[in-house]
């Protein structure tokens, strides 16, 4: 592959971040039911409801606090389509509470690398090699590697603020803001009204190459032992447009700690 044309590790991994970030997951190794998410019962939210209000809505929708608790691992594994290229490849991604992950994308031939072992982030490809993460791009990877994120939103953001309403294809959405404590330009999520689950997020991403803009899509929700999440992944930025198809999920999987540390340099 030109390598004018490969993906860095950092754009392939950024669906697989806001994946960790945003869906649920169950509480015992299991497959994905194939139940739609309207067979849950979330409460109505109200006509113009705040952003602590969303975000305790989105706790519900996705199982509540309880469920989240009983997990401590999980390994999820897909395939990654870039239409746009013709190419396709696998996604496997390893975690483990509090703020291990582990995720591994083959493309093309070619294996993308990026780890948090708690303290250290850290990026392998073909392209740039071995590299470890740091200022914007690490406080990112700590914020995304969190086990327990959508209980600990109000931990990794200072701020949130719902700007209005908006019509993502034929579903009405909260946008809510949410600002970091870089102080950068806040991320946006967009809650479904009806189902109070995250369906798109618009974000900037840190790089050694600069910050980029990103648009993520989610859909495919389906429930996994009572708990949801999106099984379809679309991101979109400047440079790229590819999808993240989830097949599998299994949790409370035993994984050594060793595995989400930086490499040895060879």
């Amino acid at each position: 592959m030109d390598v004018n044309r490969k993906l860095t590790c950092r754009q392939l991994a950024t669906v697989v971040s806001l994946y960790l970030a945003l869906c649920s997951a169950g509480s015992a190794q299991s497959s994905p039911a194939q139940s739609s998410p309207k067979s849950r019962a979330v409460s109505s939210a109200p006509a113009t409801p705040s952003a602590d209000q969303i975000l305790n809505r989105y706790v519900e929708a996705v199982g509540g606090r309880a469920a989240w608790q009983k997990l401590s691992s999980r390994v999820s594994s897909g395939t990654i389509e870039v239409p746009a290229m013709n190419l396709s490849g696998t996604v496997e991604i390893h975690e483990k509470a509090p703020n291990q992950v582990l995720t591994v994308v083959d493309l093309a031939g070619a294996r993308f690398r990026q780890g948090f072992d708690g303290t250290v982030g850290w990026t392998d490809d073909p392209q740039n090699g071995l590299r470890e993460q740091t200022g914007a791009e690490l406080a990112e990877t700590r914020r995304e590697a969190d086990f327990y994120s959508p209980l600990n939103l109000r931990n990794h953001y200072t701020k949130f603020t719902v700007s209005g309403t908006e019509k993502i294809g034929d579903r009405d959405t909260y946008r809510v803001e949410a600002t970091t404590a870089q102080g950068d330009n806040p991320d946006t999520v967009y809650f479904d009204t009806q189902t109070g689950l995250p369906i798109r997020m618009v974000s900037q991403h840190h790089s050694p190459e600069g910050v980029s803009a990103f648009k993520e899509d989610l859909s495919d929700y389906r429930e996994v032992d009572g708990i949801l999440l999106p099984f379809t992944i679309s991101q979109t930025s400047t440079d790229s447009a590819f999808t993240i198809r989830v097949s599998e999920v299994h949790h409370n999987v035993s994984l050594d700690d060793s595995q989400f540390a930086e490499p040895a340099v060879q």
